[in-house]
């Protein structure tokens, strides 16, 4: 019998894995709690200071870390247990967010101790994310990790569309304090979840952990011309077609203020209609052509956000840019998920944890510069047509990319073989 085919969304990882219903639930649960702070977080230092510098410093001691850790915390991955490391820092992430809990309640909060726990939130991040995002390919079987992807991007829609307005109306009503403390009460809970992970999240290899294997993830990644131009095309994407320091200047050229907080959700409006749409993502074999075109349309619907005349048109070619990025991030996660060796997943999670968060803290500064020289518009056209040659242009230089089919690629076929005998 022919299996029926759907476009809507893929819940077969969350009816058929009891694991992966405690990672979803942790991930809502945290997703949105993170998402409050960061409302919480700069809102705080504006009120303390008013200086807009004073906020932007956030960003600059929140990337460092970032770009450190996530090495180290891919190297964690493949060298201890997974599970107590996601756990232990869900621990560390919750003690900082009760230490800026208790800082708010304080008579005199302290600036630099903000500072301090946004760095620490960062380095808690490295280090988990890679062991969290390497427990994937893990704890399901291969047939049931585009659907875990999608239901991945649903939460994260779900979070970025939600979290902030709750964000909001806490801080309005009660203050900032109770913003944190919502905040703390989501990574006990998470943590309470994580803790019922089975067995097979303790999947670890127990190596020593020196500087040659921090870096072996470079350096398979280096062997792998597929990989690296999942790397290049996010990267490229982000740099030169990421408008949300933008946004601000948007409304003021159609003096539509009430518009900037649906140009910060359109993106993610575009992003869930993509993943309510997803069911044949699993049944694609030509993903490396997905990736590519997807991350071209992101660029063309950046561009057009550029010409269009009104401010409608402006968040309807969000939209359609934020589905465009979900399509690609979805086919991009498949691949690593399905073509990396389970004891290579941390380490690469950690190489993979630098091209998506680096470029868009590069994309922020690229159209601002942009903008000062050539003018809003120009940004936002510039960038969206230097996003099309550019991924346009991995897809030529690098044709393993290009020519990515899941079902003759030689590392998916080999991961597949390889844990064909695993029992899930």
């Amino acid at each position: 019998m022919t299996e029926k085919r759907s476009n809507r969304l893929d819940i077969s990882a969350l009816k058929q894995s009891r694991d992966y219903r405690y990672m979803l639930a942790a991930g809502v649960i945290t997703g949105l709690g993170s998402m409050v702070t960061a409302v919480a977080l700069p809102l705080q230092v504006a009120q303390l200071t008013g200086s807009y510098v004073a906020v932007g410093i956030i960003g600059v001691i929140e990337i460092i870390p970032l770009i450190i850790f996530g090495l180290w915390g891919g190297a964690i991955a493949d060298s201890f247990n997974r599970k107590r490391t996601v756990i232990a820092c869900e621990i560390g992430l919750g003690l900082c967010s009760l230490a800026l809990f208790l800082n708010a309640r304080a008579d005199e909060p302290h600036l630099l101790l903000i500072y301090i726990v946004a760095l620490l939130f960062s380095v808690f991040d490295g280090l988990q994310r890679p062991s969290l995002e390497s427990l994937l390919p893990v704890l399901l079987p291969t047939n049931l990790l585009p659907s875990a992807g999608a239901l991945n991007s649903l939460r994260w829609n779900f979070s970025s569309i939600t979290g902030p307005a709750l964000g909001g109306i806490i801080a309005a009503i009660a203050g900032v304090e109770y913003c944190y403390g919502f905040d703390v009460i989501s990574y006990v809970l998470s943590a309470l979840l994580l803790v019922r992970l089975s067995t097979r999240a303790t999947h670890h290899e127990k190596q020593a952990i020196s500087a040659k294997f921090v870096f072996s993830g470079l350096s398979y990644a280096k062997s792998r011309p597929d990989l690296l131009g999942t790397y290049a095309v996010d990267i490229i994407a982000m740099v030169f077609a990421f408008p949300n320091a933008l946004f601000p200047f948007i409304v003021e050229e159609f003096n539509t203020p009430w518009a900037l907080g649906f140009l910060y959700s359109a993106m993610s409006v575009g992003s869930l209609i993509a993943t309510l749409s997803s069911g044949r993502a699993k049944y694609v074999n030509a993903r490396g052509k997905m990736i590519i075109g997807a991350a071209s349309l992101w660029g063309i619907a950046i561009a057009a956000a550029g010409i269009a005349p009104n401010i409608y048109l402006v968040l309807l070619a969000l939209v359609f840019a934020g589905g465009f990025d979900m399509v690609s991030g979805l086919f991009r996660q498949l691949i690593w998920n399905t073509t990396i060796p389970l004891e290579m997943r941390g380490r690469l999670a950690g190489v993979e944890m630098l091209s998506y968060s680096t470029g868009p803290q590069l994309g922020q500064v690229r159209a601002s510069v942009a903008a000062n020289i050539i003018g809003l518009r120009g940004s936002l056209i510039s960038g969206g047509l230097l996003c099309f040659v550019g991924a346009s242009g991995v897809g030529v230089a690098l044709r393993d990319l290009w020519n990515f089919d899941d079902r003759t690629n030689k590392y998916a076929v080999q991961e597949r073989n390889s844990r064909r005998d695993t029992s899930f």
